[in-house]
């Protein structure tokens, strides 16, 4: 038996996503994934640890030098996130 309305899959799928509430963490992971594009190679090197959490970006570094430039472009940086992002995800960001 044929349905009157028929949804694509991404439509469906976006539905879904929207209903579980999943859609800013689908975004928070994109943002983490695109690390190493947003800051570049030699700082992506350095970072041991990314993750965001309660729309903090917490950033571990094993380089002093890269972690007092991070602390010095943290306002640059949050507006590259949330310009990526579409919207202001990002608040704060946590260096270490």
């Amino acid at each position: 038996m044929r349905r009157s309305k028929t949804i694509s899959l991404a439509e469906a799928l976006k539905d879904y996503i929207r209903e579980m509430n999943m859609e800013e963490k689908l975004i928070e992971v994109n943002l983490v994934n695109s690390w190493e594009e947003l800051v570049g190679k030699a700082i992506s090197a350095r970072t041991t640890r990314i993750y965001i959490k309660e729309n903090t970006l917490y950033i571990h570094l094993n380089s002093s030098v890269v972690r007092n430039e991070l602390l010095m472009l943290r306002e640059v940086l949050m507006e590259k996130l949330n310009e990526k992002a579409g919207f202001e995800i990002i608040k704060g960001i946590v260096v270490r």
